[in-house]
């Protein structure tokens, strides 16, 4: 596999054909969090095993740390052990929401995990019907295997570094949620509306063309590039309301070939667990 990144449609099918992929099924509903997996026995891209985002993808609750934390090490490792997933296998992962629920946190963990060889289907399961593939139904089991493997913390921002001011003035700190819950004027799940002050917004779906594709890699570069204001990549973090579709703009960037950037895990579901987080409204100025 030649992209770290996205891969097409007939391109993941070249790879089914050849046998040594590992593909992975991570659609998933905030609003019904079975639907996915019923999805998913209904017709799947073949061979692909299911993620489950709150199963598989996280870990148990705990307010400070968001709606979604992230699974420890051991739980990831068996997860992967309950795939197939060894270091040598060619990883391709998809949902249906233009990988904002949840292949792109997959893509985000294993890359943690040291996996370079993992990419997101550009366009989903649409894509996939698109251009006449064929689909598959019912349960996938693999072979199991003894996967061990450490997240690479480095990548993660927690809300202490939050608090010292990376989202104020020594970064800038990117808000993935739509524009009217980056503003405070609704909010659906969490308990306060708003955002970090001197987060800015950036919109998971902006990454997007029409089509639901991610947009050119030079489109990409300038308009992450105008955001970052100047400063590296690697000074840029970003969140969303719980860590997960955060990821999508952390892979437009590195698709982008702008490297380095981190996520805050928590987000802003971790952020208002605490009351005495300053909370923002309104537009960015």
């Amino acid at each position: 596999m030649n992209t770290q990144t996205l891969i097409e449609a007939h391109g993941l099918d070249t790879l089914v054909r050849r046998g040594g992929v590992l593909v992975v099924d991570c659609r998933f509903e905030l609003s019904d969090p079975g639907r996915g997996e019923q999805a998913w026995l209904e017709a799947h891209v073949p061979g692909a095993v299911y993620a489950h985002l709150d199963r598989d993808l996280s870990g148990p609750r705990q307010p400070a740390l968001g709606r979604h934390p992230l699974p420890d090490d051991a739980a990831f490792s068996a997860t992967l052990s309950r795939w197939g997933w060894r270091p040598d296998l060619d990883v391709v992962v998809y949902d249906d929401a233009h990988g904002a629920l949840a292949a792109a946190r997959l893509w985000w963990l294993l890359r943690l995990a040291g996996q370079r060889r993992v990419a997101v289907l550009d366009g989903g399961l649409a894509a996939w019907r698109a251009a006449g593939l064929p689909l598959e139904a019912g349960p996938v089991t693999r072979e199991p295997t003894e996967a061990r493997v450490t997240l690479d913390r480095s990548g993660i921002v927690d809300a202490g570094e939050i608090e010292r001011g990376l989202g104020l003035a020594s970064g800038v700190l990117l808000d993935a949620r739509a524009a009217p819950r980056y503003r405070g004027e609704v909010e659906p799940i969490d308990p306060a509306g708003g955002h970090v002050p001197g987060a800015l917004n950036r919109p998971f779906a902006d990454n997007l063309d029409a089509d639901g594709r991610f947009k050119p890699r030079e489109t990409l570069r300038a308009e992450f590039s105008a955001l970052l204001g100047g400063r590296s990549a690697r000074e840029a973090v970003h969140m969303c309301g719980s860590g997960v579709t955060a990821c999508h703009n952390l892979l437009a960037m590195e698709h982008a070939g702008l490297s380095g950037s981190r996520i805050y895990a928590p987000s802003w579901s971790g952020w208002v667990s605490d009351p005495a987080h300053p909370v923002a409204t309104g537009a960015a100025p």
